[in-house]
C-alpha cells in the first residue's frame, strides 16, 4: 500500500520551485499574475480542454511542450482575461507572454508555458500584461504558492492548494499543486486551471502517462454545471531534484508516484467541487458493481451532470427517479431491474429503491440524511464487479445570480 501524506506550503514546497502571485491591473484590486518556476530543467506533461474551441494559451502551450522535448521550466497565469476567441492578434498575445517570461528568467521561449482565465472574447492589454509578467517574476521567492492560487482565481472563493509526500526508492518525493476552478466545471478535462511541480525523477512521456492517469479518476470525475471551457489544462512540472532512480517506465515506482499524484489531484479536484458557483452541497455519486470501469464511470457522471439531481439535493427532496433516469440515459449497460439505491450523510442512510422499484422509505429521515453538507448517492447496478464515484454540488439559487452578471 503506498503511504503518502498531506503537508503543507503547496507548490513551493517541491524542491527548486518558487512562486509568485502579484496584481497587475487586470482585476482592479485583487491578484491577477502567477508564475511558477523551477530552478532546473523539468519534465513538462499537460492535459487539456476537449472543447472544440481552444483559447490561444492552449494551443501556445501544447506547441511548446512538444517543441522543447518536453522538459519545461515556467508558467505564466493570468486571470481576468481568457485569450479565448481572440484570432490571430490572440495567439501572437500568447507567445509575447512567454517571450517576455523567457526573457525574465534567462530561459529558451520554448521552456516558456502560458495559461489565462476569465472572460472570452476580450483582446488583452498587453501593456499591463507585459509589467504584470516583469512585476511576477521580480516577486519570485519561496515558499509564497498562496499568493499564485490567490492569482489564478476568477469567481472562486477560496484559493486551493496541496501539497503530498511520499517515499520512492528511498528518497523522499514532494508534490504540491494549486488550481483554480467554481464555474464551468464538467467532466472530460473538467474546465478549470491546475499547475502542478514534483521533485520526483521521471521521463517526460512516462510523467505524461501518470498525468493522464491521475487525470482520468479525479479532474475528469467532477461536474459543477456541465459545462467545458476554451482554456481548461492541467499542467505537471517534474524536476527530478528529490533524486530518486528516474522512473521511465512503469514499474512499481510508477505506481508510487501516479498514486500520490491522484491523491493530490483528487484533493483538489474536491476543493473546485465544494466551491462550486453558489453551492451549498458535496455531493459523492458511487457507482457499484458495474459491468464494466467505463459502465460505472458513465452512470456515475450522468447522475453529477443531471440539473434536475442537483436542484432536488439543494430542495433537500428524496427524489430517486431523478436519479434512476439519469443512469438510464448515460448509456451505460445495465439491467434496471436490478437496481438498488440509497442516500447516506453523517445522519444515516436511506434505501429508496431496490430491484428497480420504489421502497417505502421514511421521508423524514431522509430529509435529515439531505439536510447536511455532505451527502452520498448510492447506485448498485448489481451487474458486474466495477465501481466509479464522481463529485458534484447542487444547484442553487445563487449559481444563477453569479452567472447572470459574469462579465460585470
Amino acid at each position: 500500500m503506498v503511504e503518502y501524506k498531506f503537508i503543507d506550503n503547496g507548490i513551493s514546497t517541491v524542491q527548486g520551485i518558487k512562486s509568485s502571485g502579484i496584481h497587475g491591473g487586470l482585476k482592479k484590486v485583487k491578484k491577477d499574475f502567477a508564475v511558477i518556476y523551477s530552478e532546473v530543467k523539468a519534465a513538462a506533461a499537460g492535459v487539456f480542454t476537449e472543447n472544440a474551441v481552444k483559447a490561444a494559451p492552449v494551443l501556445v502551450t501544447k506547441e511548446h511542450i512538444e517543441n522543447s522535448g518536453g522538459f519545461c521550466r515556467a508558467i505564466i497565469v493570468n486571470s481576468a482575461n481568457a485569450n479565448a476567441c481572440t484570432g490571430k492578434l490572440g495567439f501572437e498575445n500568447a507567445k509575447e507572454m512567454t517571450r517576455i517570461l523567457a526573457e525574465e528568467l534567462h530561459i529558451d521561449q520554448q521552456e516558456a508555458l502560458v495559461s489565462s482565465t476569465g472572460v472570452v472574447g476580450v483582446q488583452l492589454p498587453m501593456d499591463k500584461v507585459s509589467q504584470g509578467i516583469k512585476k511576477a517574476c521580480a516577486a519570485l521567492i519561496v515558499n509564497n504558492a498562496g499568493d499564485a492560487a490567490e492569482a489564478i482565481m476568477t469567481t472562486d472563493t477560496f484559493p486551493k492548494e496541496v501539497a503530498v509526500e511520499v517515499e520512492i526508492g528511498g528518497k523522499i518525493v514532494k508534490l504540491g499543486g494549486i488550481a483554480k476552478g467554481s464555474g464551468m466545471i464538467h467532466p472530460n478535462m473538467a474546465t478549470m486551471l491546475a499547475f502542478i511541480a514534483t521533485d520526483a525523477a521521471i521521463s517526460p512521456d512516462i510523467l505524461q502517462e501518470a498525468l493522464l492517469e491521475a487525470v482520468d479518476e479525479t479532474f475528469n470525475m467532477i461536474s459543477v454545471d456541465g459545462d467545458t471551457s476554451t482554456n481548461d489544462m492541467v499542467l505537471v512540472l517534474a524536476n527530478g531534484l528529490a533524486g530518486n532512480k528516474p522512473i521511465t517506465e512503469k514499474n512499481a515506482d510508477y505506481h508510487i508516484l501516479t498514486k500520490a499524484l491522484s491523491a493530490l489531484c483528487f484533493k483538489l479536484a474536491e476543493l473546485v467541487v465544494r466551491d462550486g458557483e453558489g453551492a451549498t452541497k458535496f455531493i459523492t455519486v458511487k457507482v457499484l458493481n458495474a459491468l464494466s470501469i467505463k459502465d460505472a464511470r458513465k452512470a456515475a457522471r450522468c447522475v453529477t451532470t443531471s440539473a434536475l439531481v442537483k436542484t432536488a439535493i439543494f430542495g433537500e427532496d428524496a427524489n430517486w427517479g431523478r436519479v434512476m433516469v439519469a443512469v438510464g440515459y448515460s448509456g451505460a449497460n445495465f439491467n434496471p431491474d436490478t437496481v438498488e439505491m440509497y442516500i447516506e450523510s453523517s445522519a444515516g442512510k436511506e434505501q429508496m429503491m431496490k430491484d428497480g422499484m420504489g421502497l417505502a422509505f421514511s421521508e423524514e429521515n431522509a430529509r435529515n440524511i439531505l439536510n447536511q453538507k455532505d451527502i452520498s448517492l448510492i447506485v448498485d447496478l448489481n451487474m458486474g464487479t466495477f465501481e466509479a464515484t464522481a463529485w458534484t454540488c447542487d444547484f442553487s439559487y445563487d449559481y444563477v445570480k453569479i452567472n447572470a452578471d459574469y462579465r460585470s
